[in-house]
Formats: structure tokens, sequence, C-alpha cells
């Protein structure tokens, strides 16, 4: 019998070998663990500055305090609500316009309270309902590296709010209604990963801002959060709505999409099920492509923990809609999405099961319709730059309000698709 090739080793050398091996996976699981345990992703002894400079990214603040053509965080940037429209502040070191003369006390009880140094209420444009739950040692880090911003003497334009919306102390009255301060409480049920996912999406990175419906007042409505939402964003020009899609684990959201494919888009802008257009553009290129990997892929864990929920079905098509829309299906987006929706690697991403497709709000897809998705001024990755599918063309002068309404109320009813019909007006609004 021919005996095992270990057995030819000398004892000392398989003994070394097995100490090693051993040892190998002993450190490897500890830097695993290492990577998941701490809520900060950053080395708690790492310099704070740094640290803060990372959190500054995670939670996407140059895309909020960054107007165009402006200085990084010297603010400025418009924000137009059923309320007014709100400016965002100077954020940089300046003394007078920004936040150079704050403490950090002040800058903390901003963060956390909505509070100004001045003791006024700030509007929840600013989310510090989710920063709330940012830790005190994230907030120190933070504010540390707030004050190596170079200091930029600009005043953003007053806010233009109407009556009674633009009394502050009215803001105390909604806090109390629907605000709730408190850090981030780890879930000891949960693994380190999740958890630092729920800190990341609930906290720093603030998804439920956008991904969650409002009700009258503004605030979010956390029966539903997470479910999709909707804003006002600047698009080729113009001041358009936008959706935004369900997070949640139902069909119309993330169901259909795996964990890495949720890291995939995060991180790379790209996956097999979709790729970054729209507002989504800023989250990605300023924000999670700069992140690490294990946090990309501990929000990805955290997303797909979460219960389905799905906002309601107000108006389901007519069989006559839905032939109509298959017909133009058929002659403008067959060839590439292919007749199964299924789409391919080569041509377009798939439409069943399509997150955007089946947003509560069709805002999105009927603004990637009419004038194409508005795609990334720069490459996110070259994991996107490598996909394949072709660019898609407008169809705002080929297509009437009503066929576009056909169209799309037939795409996100067909294939398994299950969402509210559009209708002209709909489509007239977005053009």
């Amino acid at each position: 019998m021919t005996a095992p090739y270990h057995s030819a080793q000398p004892l000392r050398t398989r003994h070394f070998k097995q100490y090693a091996l051993g040892w190998l996976a002993i450190v490897t699981n500890l830097l695993s663990l290492a990577a998941t345990t701490a809520i900060a992703d950053v080395d708690q002894a790492a310099d704070p500055v740094e640290r803060g400079r990372y959190l500054a990214t995670a939670g996407n603040c140059t895309s909020c305090h960054t107007r165009n053509g402006g200085a990084p965080f010297s603010g400025g940037v418009a924000f137009h609500t059923d309320f007014g429209t709100i400016y965002s502040t100077n954020i940089t070191s300046d003394a007078k316009t920004g936040i150079g003369g704050w403490t950090e006390e002040q800058f903390i009880s901003a963060l956390r309270e909505g509070i100004r140094a001045d003791g006024s209420h700030l509007y929840p444009a600013f989310p510090y309902t989710a920063f709330t739950k940012i830790t005190d040692a994230d907030a120190t880090a933070l504010w540390a590296f707030l004050k190596t911003v170079d200091a930029v003497n600009y005043r953003p334009p007053e806010n233009d709010m109407r009556f009674p919306f633009n009394q502050r102390w009215l803001l105390g009255v909604w806090k109390a209604l629907f605000f709730e301060t408190g850090s981030y409480q780890q879930d000891a049920s949960q693994s380190a990963e999740w958890n630092r996912g729920a800190y990341l999406v609930q906290g720093l990175g603030h998804c439920g801002a956008c991904h969650s419906p409002r009700n009258f007042l503004g605030a979010e409505d956390n029966a539903m959060a997470l479910t999709g939402g909707g804003q006002t964003h600047p698009s080729a020009g113009k001041l358009r709505a936008w959706s935004t899609t369900n997070l949640t684990t139902a069909p119309s959201g993330l169901g259909a999409w795996s964990v890495d494919e949720v890291a995939s888009y995060l991180h790379f802008g790209v996956s097999a099920r979709a790729g970054v257009f729209g507002p989504m553009n800023e989250v990605i290129l300023n924000s999670t492509r700069h992140m690490s990997q294990s946090d990309v892929r501990a929000m990805a864990v955290y997303l797909k923990s979460l219960p389905a929920r799905e906002q309601s079905v107000s108006k389901t098509p007519s069989a006559e809609t839905l032939r109509k829309g298959d017909l133009l299906y058929s002659i403008h987006c067959g060839t590439c999405h292919l007749p199964t929706g299924l789409g391919s690697d080569t041509t377009a991403p798939p439409l069943a099961g399509s997150s955007i497709v089946l947003a509560p709000d069709p805002a999105s897809l009927i603004n990637a319709t009419l004038h194409a998705p508005e795609l990334p001024h720069e490459a996110p990755s070259s994991e996107w730059q490598a996909r394949r599918w072709k660019t898609m063309e407008p169809y705002a002068d080929k297509l009437s309000d009503q066929e576009v309404a056909d169209l799309l109320s037939y795409v996100r009813n067909n294939w398994g698709n299950r969402a509210s019909a559009v209708e002209p007006a709909d489509v007239s609004r977005q053009r």
C-alpha cells in the first residue's frame, strides 16, 4: 500500500507546518473579527482627523454641503421641499460664516439634537434625526476633521420657507412629535457585521432620509421605513421629481438581490441588476465607493435582513393599457431588455424584479425613459466602466405622455412585476 504523501515528510516538518497553519488560521480569524467588531470601521487608536475624514465620507457630507462650483463644505446647496427652499450651511472652519467659532459641544448638539450654536432649531433637512445615532467617539472624530477644513468666507442664501414653516420655534413642537434622540444601541442577538451595517444605514449613512416616505409634516414614516420615498433634484438644468427604491427584502425592493449584488452596487456603482444613475450618482461618487469593502458589505448584510414591507398599489392598469404597452415595449425596448424583461450582460439591465421599475413612485423610471438615465460624470469604478450595457436613448421626442404611461404601466405589471399604473399626468410633470 502506498503511504499518504504527508507521512513521507519528517515528523518535525509536519508538526511545524500544522502549527504554522493553525496559527495562520487563528490570526486570520482574529483579523476578520477585528474588522467587524467595532462600531467604527477605522481603528479607534488611529489619527482622529483621518478617522473623521472617513466618517465624513461615509456620511456623504460633501454632496449636501458643497454647491456646484463652490469650495468643499462651504454650503449653499438648495434643498427644495414642500415647505420651501432650504440652503445647506457652511461647515468650514471659517469663524464668521462657518463653524470655526463653535465649540465641540455645540457641534455635537447640532449633530445629535438639531440645535444651532445660537440655540435655535435646525430644520430636519439636516438629518439629525439619523445623526443622533452617531457614537460619541465618531462625533468627536468628525469634529476633529472639520476643524482642519480650510476656512471659506461664504454665507449661503437665506432660507425661503413659507409661513408658518419659517418660524423655527415651531420645530420644537415637531421634534416633540417625531424626534427621539439617542446614539445607536447594538443588538446583542445579531452579529457584529449586522450591527455595523445597521449603524451605517440608520445613522451615519442616513439612508432613510431619501428612501422612506414622509407624512404631511415632513417626518419619516417609521412604519414604512426604507420602502421608498421621493425628492426634488436638478437634472439636465431643470428641477425634477425623483423617486427612491424600496430597500427592504420585498419583491419590489431588494428581494431578488444577493448580499454581494447590493455590496457591488454600493462599492462599484454597478451590479448584475442595476447601474447607478440620477441622484444616486452623488452617493456613489462622493461616499460609498470610498468606503471599505467590509463597511459596504455590512450595509448589504443589514439591508438584506430587513423584513419585506411594501407600499400599497393605488391603481392597477386596464387590459387595454397593458395591450398597448406590450406593443410599445416590443417596438422600443424588447431588443435590449429582451421579451422576457431579463436583459443581458451585453445589452441592458433586467426590468423583471427591478427595484427602480417597481418603486412606489415611478418618477425616476419616467425620467430615465424620457431623458435617458443620467449617468455619473465619471466612472465610479473599473467594474462600472467594464459593464457593456448599451447606452439608452431618450424617448421624450418619440413617445407621447399617453404612450409612455402605457409602456411603463406594462413594464411595471409584467413578468411577475406588480406596481401602480403610470398616468399621463405623471409623465407630463417629468417633461
